[in-house]
């Protein structure tokens, strides 16, 4: 999961390393590919002040070319007008304040490089879309193109990212077959899921933009219906919005509840051959809500203030499946779950409704699990998709292209995209592998830091991950 609490969710997109930052004294504490906290959590004394951040555009590498000019003079100009909205003593006060702002950290620890969350495939134009997570981006490849083994990375044809594209810990995408539009849902930070044309490129705002529950993590269209799933992870709710739905349109359905064994859900995948949807549950229960809640906007988004106390706990992973029209506090027609299943952290899934199969990209096992969409109880994978050849590590997305027999996997821990023939198993090398960055150079342990701490004695910065 992807658990963060954005301080500065309106000035967008501003491309802000993940790192901790050391500087006099104090320390400024960011997360995976986000904003991070501008003001100090912790320091040794007196009240939380800004130290310093650190704009991508500053830091150099190849990635930073892509990232808007503009970036850094939005977020000063936003920190000065909340220091003076704050309250400050005087207009100079406040410059001197929001001046803090441009001072360089001594040394950054971070990841200057795309993270993908998700991939999704356009064989009608022979391209591959990207998410990328870490420097919130989307991009474009062609289907064919593969990295060479030498190479640091290859360049999209072309990106989306920028402060106008409200994309921030873009986490999983869903491509229109019809049109090419990218759906994008942003998770723990701005609350919206944001669609962009296929010929959308560079810094611009998206075409339609829907607001969305806070922690919604996994997208699923119903094209016959016209009706667009969200999976909603703090919540362990799936909620149902009608396909062009905009701004603060209400949804149509809402799944919640304790019966409907709804743990941390990621993933989800819509079957219409079989008329169901698969949901990808991590295990833990935050809260709960009143059963048969409607989600007006009245207690919308999704009312988290009803948590039962004492009511949290953990569950092995699952794939619960339900009757597509599923609503209120439903039980699951059926659930996978069980050591036979070796799910680990499941999150996106796909679909093979002509050979009934369901892939599922397992992050914590470092592998694709693919069942029977008839699967039941503790079934064990038809076959599964892992090994150090196949260059698979914490797969976060999967997608099929049934015109090219294709299976891709996006891989969060590894810069990679990496692509099989669909019914690929073992520890079966990618047929092809797209990079944006140098193979296995991420930062495994430094995932989403939040708080940190200095032990003076020891002299070692603390970051709980």
């Amino acid at each position: 999961m992807r658990s963060f609490s954005c301080l500065r969710r309106k000035i967008g997109l501003v491309a802000v390393v993940a790192a901790i930052v050391i500087s006099s004294g104090y320390v400024l504490s960011g997360g995976k590919g986000n904003l991070g906290n501008f003001y100090s959590e912790s320091q040794l004394s007196g009240q939380p002040r800004l130290v310093s951040i650190e704009p991508f555009p500053e830091r150099g590498g190849p990635m930073c070319q892509w990232v808007p000019a503009s970036t850094s003079h939005a977020l000063y100009a936003t920190l000065w007008q909340e220091q003076m909205s704050a309250g400050a003593a005087s207009t100079d006060d406040a410059v001197a304040r929001a001046e803090v702002a441009q001072r360089r950290p001594l040394r950054t620890i971070g990841d200057p490089y795309g993270n993908f969350s998700a991939v999704g495939v356009d064989p009608v134009r022979n391209e591959v879309i990207l998410q990328d997570e870490n420097l919130f981006r989307i991009l474009v490849y062609n289907r064919l193109d593969n990295t060479p083994p030498g190479a640091t990375m290859t360049e999209p044809k072309r990106f989306i990212g920028g402060e106008q594209t409200d994309l921030m810990l873009n986490c999983a995408l869903y491509l229109d077959p019809k049109n090419g539009d990218i759906y994008s849902v942003n998770n723990d930070s701005i609350d919206s899921t944001v669609v962009f044309s296929r010929q959308a490129e560079g810094n611009v705002s998206p075409d339609r933009k829907l607001h969305t529950p806070h922690g919604s993590f996994g997208i699923a269209v119903d094209e016959e219906n016209h009706e667009l799933f969200l999976t909603v992870e703090h919540d362990s709710a799936v909620v149902v919005f009608h396909k062009m739905a905009q701004g603060e349109d209400s949804p149509i359905r809402l799944l919640q509840g304790d019966h409907t064994g709804l743990a941390d859900p990621h993933g989800i995948a819509v079957d219409l051959e079989k008329d169901l949807i698969f949901v990808a549950n991590h295990g833990s229960v935050h809260r709960v809500v009143e059963d048969g809640e409607n989600p007006s906007r009245e207690n919308w988004p999704l009312d988290r203030d009803r948590t039962v106390p004492g009511s949290g706990k953990n569950l092995p992973p699952s794939i619960t499946v339900y009757a597509r029209t599923a609503s209120g506090d439903v039980s699951p027609l059926r659930v996978i779950q069980g050591p036979k299943t070796q799910l680990n952290w499941p999150a996106g899934m796909a679909i093979d409704s002509e050979r009934g199969e369901l892939y599922v990209a397992n992050d914590m096992a470092n592998s694709v699990l693919v069942f029977s969409t008839s699967a039941n109880g503790d079934a064990a994978p038809i076959r599964a998709l892992k090994g150090p050849k196949t260059l698979i590590r914490y797969p976060n997305g999967v997608a099929l292209d049934l015109v090219n027999d294709e299976l891709w996997v996006a891989n969060f821990g590894n810069h990679a995209a990496t692509v099989y023939k669909r019914d690929a198993t073992g520890d079966t090398p990618p047929l092809r592998v797209i990079r944006s960055g140098p193979l296995n150079t991420n930062l495994p342990s430094l995932g989403n830091p939040f708080p940190v701490a200095f032990d003076t004695k020891r002299r070692e910065i603390l970051v709980p991950n």
